[in-house]
């Protein structure tokens, strides 16, 4: 395992005495993935602003590469490159002037830029649109030039709030694809998002966060394996009553919850449970393998939340 290139101990943080983060603590080794997830207002934006020094914290330490954020100075901030929850491309220059204004915020020399550019549009599919305005780019094109923009000085840390949030599936696909590859050229990532599937495909590690502390870290599969036994089992009456398992004898079934009128049933083979369904036309059901989302909603519940933090 590689030495740990992001370390946050006991982070800290209230707002107006409401405590929102509460002793986060994770790390994250170089050149893997770390996926930071969690309902809206657990605190993910909270850190992921922490870390960039743009939230002060009221007690704890982040360290970057081996110094701790108030010591990295300058030269050490331009090791961190930031994907934004929100694009924020300037829609008066063209997507090249983008990453050309980008690179001078960075005092990059002119020909260190236009080699940059030149390449990183190459990887992400957006060459041909080099002197494009921002308008004449898609919602997905925007998003992969956001990027981009934030990979113009080759960070060593790359932040990414959501980076495909809203995009349709060949556009996060691609993105996918893009991070894995800077991943294997030893960038170090730290991911936010609200879609399990993509921690579960990009991260190495991820942490779930809720009501300010971690609740759990590990693999996806490490995760998985943990909490969720084995196969899920979906069972839905189409007359909108709830499956009731006291009505039938399922020695199969480990551990089951009703979640409106669908039961959902958790154990290690549940062939016979759908058998027992199967040819039944009051029932619709789905059987799969038990995910990363299953172990996110055992842990932080169903319920709504509304705000972000």
């Amino acid at each position: 395992m590689n030495p740990a290139f992001l370390d946050l101990q006991q982070l800290q943080k209230q707002y107006g005495g409401h405590p929102v983060l509460r002793g986060v603590t994770f790390s994250v080794a170089e050149g893997s993935c770390f996926a930071l997830v969690g309902p809206n207002g657990a605190g993910k934006s909270t850190t992921v602003r922490a870390i960039q020094g743009l939230t002060p914290v009221d007690g704890g330490e982040i360290c970057i590469a081996g110094q701790t954020l108030s010591a990295l100075g300058t030269a050490g901030r331009a090791k961190i490159g930031v994907v934004p929850q929100m694009d924020n491309l300037d829609p008066d220059f063209t997507v090249e002037e983008n990453l050309w204004t980008y690179g001078r915020y960075f005092r990059l020399p002119k020909a260190k830029i236009r080699q940059r550019s030149a390449e990183l549009l190459d990887f992400m599919a957006l060459s041909s649109y080099a002197r494009q305005p921002i308008t004449a780019l898609s919602g997905g094109m925007q998003r992969r030039l956001t990027i981009a923009r934030a990979l113009i000085n080759a960070p060593q840390l790359l932040l990414l709030d959501e980076p495909t949030t809203g995009l349709d599936p060949q556009a996060r696909h691609l993105i996918w694809q893009r991070l894995r590859e800077l991943r294997r050229q030893g960038t170090t990532l730290l991911l936010t998002t609200h879609y399990m599937d993509e921690a579960e495909r990009l991260a190495d590690q991820v942490g779930i966060i809720d009501q300010g502390h971690i609740l759990e870290q590990d693999s996806p599969q490490g995760l998985i394996s943990t909490h969720i036994p084995g196969e899920v089992l979906e069972l839905r009456r189409l007359d909108g009553n709830t499956p009731d398992p006291e009505n039938w004898h399922q020695p199969h079934v480990a551990v089951s919850e009703r979640v409106g009128d669908t039961l959902i049933c958790y154990g290690q083979e549940l062939q016979p449970v759908m058998a027992h369904f199967a040819h039944d036309p009051a029932y619709r059901w789905l059987q799969r393998p038990a995910s990363l989302e299953d172990v996110f909603l055992r842990l932080t519940g169903r319920h709504l939340r509304e705000d972000e933090q």
